[in-house]
């Protein structure tokens, strides 16, 4: 490549277009180009790393141990944090074979030390990238924050009182109507706003009478935004004023509520404490259905800062137990609360279920609860609407709380379970599966492992039943064709060149590795766990199960990327991707699990003789 390709190509990369024309010119002379083969070792943990790497075409892993912690492709670069800090913490090696740029630490080091834009991108990065690869892709969806609208963050209700209101009955409205801040109108349609900090600082420390009037303490000079203003905007005015909330307008210039700094904080930042704090203080089901609306943003704003799927899902199951634990508690008769087991199952159970698709629930009675049938149903349909209005959508399949087949006494569920186990069928196959995955969403979790133990004692007594269970697997092709390319089901034309990522791989992965947990015995439920409890078992070799949890990983990373991409442009989220909406990289990663996916199905079908079956 000439100077000018060079100075050309180092300008794509952020944060180089910073380089100065001299720079850049210095950092085109000093480059040397390398081809490297495929798994080939550039640069070891524990390596005092010589250069710095620019991708022209390949794939580079970086890798602790055998975990793949990032993966860097065409037009992107590694690591400048080794040759900052002169020691490599990670390994990295090529995934397929590589052409790379090449800069002396030297150069780089240097030109550090002079380019202050530069210098100062590298150090506040440092941490950032020692924790998660933030790509280019996920920092365009960060950015799509900052155009983000008032409206969309959390805007507290307007109230208006008389300026003459008492201070007594002041507070008494905004303890009633839980609200921080009043506006108060005086006989000209003047404005005022009163904050609880008022009352605090003004009344109580100056003994203030409570029958004087509120607009004593108010404040006037109100600053507004309008609803459709952007959200930075909002945090710029109250920056430029000193404030600490405005009023919010909508285009027909009335005011229909209230903006804090809290809010935004709330927004900008996933905040995740404060709505499991939100959960627990909830008083009543709309505030528990207002915290539960708010998980969709705060998946998008975890994805946008590169936060790994499997935490992702880890942390929104839990906010959706506590969701579901609540409303149990407020809404149950009070003997079913010590004397029932509220469960999710399926990908809910397994804390895998990041969107929410659908209600996957059952509820275990306790045989000595003295409740009427009729009455429980009774609640546990309206438990299921309830649920419906915060979002969780219907099952399909009718696997709910409201249906009588989930919801039953303890002894019942044992009978149930020798039926499943005892009378293979494809339908009893699959809510084995199910009922295996569940996990207890209330504290009475014993009622829960003892059906679970069950189980165990049943199905140890079957060696055929394990293959039967786990021959559900042969009825999905994973769709890669023999020369590496997608397969699509030509039948599907409402699907037309899209893959069931689901059933062409998330599906095997789980279904294996619960067939073989289930052998096992095992009480784990987690897919990631699983795996890795067999391989502590010997039932997996450490190599494999660390392949296996970086595919399934992946395949779901591509699912809900897809899914939130469904979700801005209006469309029904669904277990469809299109290979055409990723890049190359993607492709490739895609291929490589499915490979991996494949492999695990052979195992299968070798460890439990399918073909036989």
């Amino acid at each position: 490549m000439s100077i000018l390709e060079q100075t050309t190509f180092l300008k794509s990369i952020h944060p180089f277009e910073n380089l100065t024309k001299a720079q850049l010119e210095k950092f085109a002379e000093a480059l040397d180009i390398v081809y490297l083969k495929k798994d080939e070792i550039i640069q070891k943990q524990g390596d005092e790393p010589e250069n710095i790497y620019f991708i022209l075409k390949g794939l580079v892993q970086e890798k602790h141990e055998d975990e793949v912690l990032s993966i860097y492709s065409n037009n992107e670069f590694f690591d400048p944090i080794s040759l900052i800090e002169n020691y490599s913490k990670h390994t990295f090696v090529t995934a397929q074979e590589t052409i790379c740029y090449v800069l002396a630490k030297e150069v780089f080091i240097k030109t550090l030390r002079e380019n202050s834009l530069l210098e100062s991108f590298f150090f506040q990065s440092i941490s950032q990238k020692l924790n998660a690869n933030i790509n280019n892709e996920k920092n365009k969806e960060l950015s799509n924050l900052m155009v983000a609208k008032v409206k969309e963050a959390n805007v507290h209700r307007a109230i208006v009182l008389p300026y003459e209101t008492s201070i007594f009955d002041a507070v008494t409205t905004i303890k009633k109507e839980k609200v921080p801040t009043l506006l108060l109108k005086d006989d000209e349609n003047k404005m005022y706003i009163v904050t609880d900090s008022d009352f605090r600082e003004k009344v109580i420390l100056n003994r203030m009478d409570f029958d004087d009037i509120v607009g004593k303490i108010s404040n006037e000079g109100l600053v507004y935004v309008n609803e459709n203003d952007f959200l930075f905007n909002a945090q710029l005015i109250m920056a430029k004023h000193g404030l600490k909330r405005v009023v919010v307008k909508n285009d027909n210039d009335e005011i229909c509520g209230i903006i804090d700094q809290i809010s935004l904080s709330s927004f900008f930042a996933t905040h995740t404490f404060s709505v499991s704090n939100t959960i627990a203080k909830a008083e009543t089901i709309e505030e528990l259905k207002k915290a539960s609306q708010s998980f969709t943003k705060i998946i998008k704003s975890l994805n946008a800062k590169g936060v790994k799927v499997d935490f992702i899902s880890k942390l929104i199951n839990q906010l959706n137990r506590n969701v579901m634990d609540k409303l149990f508690k407020m809404t149950a008769p009070k003997e079913l609360l010590t004397n029932a087991c509220l469960v999710v199952m399926g990908s809910e159970g397994r804390g895998e279920q990041i969107l929410k698709t659908d209600q996957d629930n059952a509820l275990i009675i306790d045989d000595n609860c003295s409740l009427s049938d009729e009455e429980i149903l009774k609640f546990t349909h309206e438990y299921t609407e309830y649920l419906v209005d915060f979002g969780f959508p219907r099952c399909e399949g009718n696997i709910m709380v409201s249906n009588p087949y989930w919801c039953r006494r303890q002894k019942d569920y044992k009978d149930l379970i020798y039926e499943w186990i005892t009378q293979p069928s494809g339908d009893n196959f699959m809510n084995l599966a199910i009922f295996y995955d569940a996990m207890a969403v209330n504290e009475n979790r014993a009622m829960l492992t003892e059906l679970k133990e069950y189980i165990f004692k049943i199905g140890s007594t079957s060696k055929t039943f394990y293959m039967h269970f786990a021959k559900i697997i042969m009825d999905f092709d994973v769709p890669l064709g023999f020369f590496d390319g997608f397969v699509f089901d030509s039948k599907n034309k409402e699907h037309n060149n899209e893959i069931d990522i689901k059933k062409g791989g998330i599906f095997i992965i789980v279904q294996s590795i619960r067939t073989l947990s289930l052998e096992y015995k095992s009480m784990r439920l987690n897919t990631i766990k699983r795996i890795k409890e067999l391989q502590e078992k010997g039932e997996l070799d450490e190599e494999f199960a660390s392949e296996l949890i970086e595919a399934f990983k992946f395949l779901l990373t591509i699912k809900l990327k897809s899914n939130l991409e469904k979700m801005d442009s209006g469309e029904v989220i669904d277990n469809y991707i299109n290979p055409d909406n990723l890049n190359t990289m993607e492709k490739d990663l895609l291929k490589d699990s499915f490979k991996i996916v494949n492999r695990l199905k052979k195992k299968l079908e070798h460890h439990y003789k399918l073909n036989y079956v």
